[in-house]
């Protein structure tokens, strides 16, 4: 737990069953009380929580409403301790991730087996995806009680508005105030790993969403600010955020430029790419290091670097 130089905000750390380790919440003193993210639903995040608030003199029942940067398991589980009545806001992508959405879910499924066998995944790999049901159950079953989108100013938090994110996550939001220039980040800028943009089902209409773009005009969009810091999900507060968002894209090029160099011996699968780049990985977090990799050939393809050929229902990437 620590108090930043903003002394209305408490970052508060809380262990994660995931292997990114440690997520940090943030309880902010404003004209309402407001949690920014809760943790993973885990009784050892939750005791963990009730003992760092005692020490700063609050209990749960004190907080008076939640605001969620996007709906992964580590940022939204422990709202299932909260009070139902408690207010949460987020983005409306959040709402079928939050509720669990049963339909949602066999969507999402089937969204991603189609991806990925066409993507080149076999049927014995496919089964690997078994893991997303399994992180999940960290996650809760709430309803958002409002939706937040981009310039809103929330209530109970004057001073700081909405940005929308997308990329890591389709739901992901940060809070800015322009008074201080600070930044509610989430997982949309971390200190010291990348954030992952993620492939998911698209929301709305039929069209799958190319999350590594989405991640890149999201990062370029906060160079159109002026930044102090970026309270984020994980790790360290950063302190010179546009220097380390240019560091982002760069190093984002430098990979798929990688890609492309493999792609000079002959057409490969995206599911080829991936076993190249991630030998090992790739049978552990199938989910994640496609999503990298697929990330990387929606951002050459829309370099105008490589084009692709559908051929018996799998799509091999060739270089122009």
């Amino acid at each position: 737990m620590n108090v930043l130089k903003n002394q209305l905000i408490t970052a508060i750390t809380l262990p994660t069953p995931f292997p990114v380790g440690d997520v940090n919440v943030y309880l902010v003193k404003g004209e309402a009380l407001t949690l920014v993210d809760a943790g993973p639903k885990t009784e050892q995040a939750w005791e963990l929580f009730k003992q760092k608030l005692k020490k700063i003199g609050y209990t749960p029942n004190d907080i008076e409403q939640v605001v969620i940067t996007h709906h992964h398991p580590d940022h939204v589980g422990l709202l299932d301790f909260f009070p139902h009545e408690l207010p949460v806001y987020g983005h409306s992508y959040n709402r079928p991730w939050l509720i669990q959405e049963k339909a949602f879910f066999e969507k999402q499924k089937q969204f991603i087996s189609q991806l990925f066998t066409l993507l080149g995944v076999d049927s014995q790999h496919l089964k690997l995806l078994g893991e997303i049901d399994h992180l999940y159950t960290f996650s809760c079953q709430r309803v958002l009680s409002a939706p937040l989108k981009e310039g809103d100013e929330i209530c109970g938090l004057s001073g700081w508005n909405v940005i929308e994110t997308p990329g890591h996550a389709q739901s992901h939001i940060v809070l800015y105030n322009p008074k201080t220039c600070e930044v509610m980040g989430g997982d949309h800028l971390l200190k010291k790993i990348s954030s992952n943009p993620l492939l998911e089902p698209p929301m709305e209409g039929d069209e799958r969403p190319k999350p590594q773009l989405q991640y890149n005009e999201s990062l370029k969009k906060l160079l159109q600010f002026p930044i102090s810091v970026v309270y984020t999900g994980h790790g360290e507060p950063v302190y010179d955020a546009h220097k380390l968002i240019e560091h982002r894209l760069n190093r984002q090029h430098e990979r798929a430029m990688n890609v492309l160099s493999l792609l000079n011996e002959k057409a490969m699968t995206a599911f080829d790419i991936c076993r190249r780049l991630f030998p090992t990985a790739y049978e552990r977090e199938l989910m994640l290091t496609m999503s990298e990799t697929v990330g990387q050939l929606d951002y050459l393809e829309d370099s105008h670097l490589i084009t692709f050929q559908d051929e018996n229902g799998v799509r091999l990437y060739r270089r122009m």
